[in-house]
């Protein structure tokens, strides 16, 4: 039986948990995620984890903050006056907004804390610094 090697397209279930074992992502009512090895589309622990499974083969994968979102950077964090939102927003803690850069790109931002004239947000990712527990089931090698 042919196993998953480096460029592969596979087909694969998944339940994402955080060290505590809160889950927080799962692929099971859903169809599988499918993605190429070594073309960046997941994160590398994922990515590694799945190297060398075959057809059917279940296993957990740990994956330490480093090798899934990265450690969580204060140069995130930006704070940013009301008066440069839209009046429409009343920004609470935990609100997640769209930004863009001045190249056109969308940034999805969290706000961290409300202040009377300012909000501070969060431009990491919302698992940054989280060490992440997969289990995954590879269902297909296309």
């Amino acid at each position: 039986m042919s196993s998953v090697k480096e460029n592969d397209t596979v087909r694969v279930h998944y339940t994402g948990k955080l060290a505590n074992g809160e889950v927080f992502d799962s692929s099971v009512d859903r169809e599988p995620l499918e993605f190429t090895l070594g073309q960046g589309q997941i994160i590398p622990g994922f990515e590694k984890g799945v190297l060398n499974m075959e057809v059917d083969e279940k296993k957990t994968i740990e994956i330490p903050s480093a090798e899934a979102y990265g450690e969580r950077r204060e140069d995130m964090m930006q704070e940013v006056p009301k008066d440069q939102l839209p009046p429409e927003i009343d920004p609470k803690v935990g609100m997640g907004l769209v930004s863009k850069t001045p190249q056109g790109q969308e940034m999805r931002l969290t706000v961290a804390e409300v202040k009377d004239n300012s909000i501070v947000v969060d431009a990491n990712h919302p698992l940054a610094g989280q060490d992440l527990v997969f289990d995954v089931q590879l269902v297909e090698i296309k």
